[in-house]
């Protein structure tokens, strides 16, 4: 549901191909960055966040314009001129999920960004899918009127015209879109220096001496990994069964389909603002867990509110928190994207999380049936299950890292204490690297 992270630093020209492939066998070599004032610092950022974030921003719009349209696309007549009786529509989602998970890849926005410069951007360009889903709502109820027109239904006018426009914006962004730092030609060699530099210091030395598979099977094998996976999916499953089936829950509410239209544009407007304020904080204070833990908080009350016999204005209110709260445990890809090192490791443990969101959102295309319209108990029953799951899960892994954190701090202590020499292993094997190193410390 949401934009995989490719989490590989920048390096110099010469060393883009051996590090794009993570297959480097010596320690890259450090040059002393170009120094900079806090204020061009600062200008730089910005000017790096004008280049990228907006190519990124629209074409997430575009991408889930498209992928929520079906749900616009249902209360417009789709389901009857189609005939999808049944389980039909939601084996029609069901589909979608396949070349999501096997053709999704990451991008590259971390390839671009210090550790905790990284989930305001996430926000940036992800708050396009909370604007999609108002834009998809909007124009939705503008092709309502295009009904007839040409012989068509107004829900095929929604994929024709959501479809084109991506297309289009396609061929514009495979111009515009730039690739790594040592190549972008935007910045004058000065900035690019300083920002290749600045990505060396925030990673661990040391973190690309192990090989592709070595790499590859670390970010599998990680407990972590699996623990934010879990998350992920608690996260993915409602997000998506709110993508998929806003419009019809609230079309269940008694509304016409051009006035529920209209209704599923103020959720994902507040949704964008609480995504934008969480990770802002984020941050700023260099957490995540909390956060992306309120987060799912707020959305569990919103579902809460939508399987009791609340009147439907309440439940309207319930799922703006349900989509505030999905929004905000977004956050969730950056956490994981902090606490991995190693090139290969993290694509790997991100390729993973990314999957276990396409199954969350397979799983969601099939929990709300028709049959169980329209207080969809069972649907959002199971939603309630998957994100106290999350809950538990978020806990456990902050717990987790935080008695790591200490165990380090106070072996660190020792050593300069004279008390012990070396490293003690972790898990056996040699030296600690990348995010087993001593002087790494998870991000809570």
């Amino acid at each position: 549901m949401s934009p995989t992270l490719e989490t590989v630093a920048g390096a110099p020209p010469q060393d883009e191909l051996e590090s794009a492939h993570c297959d480097r066998e010596e320690p890259l070599e450090r040059t002393v960055p170009p120094a900079l004032t806090q204020e061009q610092e600062t200008k730089l950022w910005r000017k790096i966040d004008w280049r990228i974030i907006p190519t990124i921003a629209v074409m997430f719009l575009f991408s889930f314009t498209d992928r929520g349209a079906i749900g616009n696309a249902k209360i417009e007549g789709m389901t009857t001129q189609l005939d999808l009786t049944g389980n039909r529509y939601n084996m029609a989602l069901t589909m979608f999920f396949i070349p999501y998970c096997v053709f999704e890849l990451p991008a590259t926005l971390t390839m671009w960004y210090p550790r905790f410069k990284l989930q305001y951007r996430i926000a940036l360009f992800a708050g396009a899918a909370g604007l999609a889903g108002a834009f998809s709502g909007f124009l939705s109820f503008a092709m309502d009127s295009m009904n007839g027109v040409r012989g068509l239904q107004a829900w095929s006018w929604i994929f024709i015209i959501y479809g084109i426009a991506t297309i289009v914006f396609a061929f514009i962004a495979a111009f515009v879109m730039v690739d790594y730092p040592s190549t972008a030609k935007f910045l004058t060699d000065d900035e690019r220096s300083f920002v290749i530099e600045t990505q060396a210091r925030d990673a661990v030395i040391g973190e690309d001496l192990h090989g592709v598979a070595k790499q590859v099977w670390a970010g599998i094998t990680d407990w972590q990994v699996w623990a934010l996976s879990v998350v992920y999916f608690s996260i993915a499953a409602p997000g998506y069964a709110l993508v998929y089936f806003l419009p019809t829950i609230i079309n269940d509410f008694g509304y016409s389909p051009s006035i529920t239209q209209l209704l599923t544009i103020p959720p994902y407007l507040l949704a964008v603002v609480g995504l934008l304020m969480f990770a802002h904080f984020s941050d700023k204070l260099h957490l995540r867990s909390p956060f992306i833990f309120a987060g799912q908080s707020i959305s569990l009350v919103g579902f809460i509110i939508n399987i009791s016999d609340a009147p439907s204005s309440v439940k309207y209110f319930g799922l703006c928190l349900c989509l505030v709260g999905s929004s905000a445990g977004i956050g969730v890809v950056s956490w994981l994207a902090n606490n991995l090192r190693g090139k290969c490791k993290r694509s790997a443990g991100m390729a993973l999380q990314v999957t276990s969101g396409g199954v969350g959102g397979a799983i969601a295309s099939n929990i709300f049936r028709s049959r169980d319209a329209p207080r969809y108990i069972f649907g959002i029953g199971l939603e309630i299950i998957f994100i106290g799951t999350g809950l538990v899960a978020i806990l456990v892994t902050a717990v987790t890292y935080r008695r790591i954190n200490a165990a380090r701090d106070h072996e660190e202590l020792l050593q300069q204490q004279g008390g012990e020499k070396g490293e003690i292993k972790e898990g056996g094997g040699g030296k600690r690297i990348g995010d087993r190193a001593l002087s790494f410390r998870y991000t809570i």
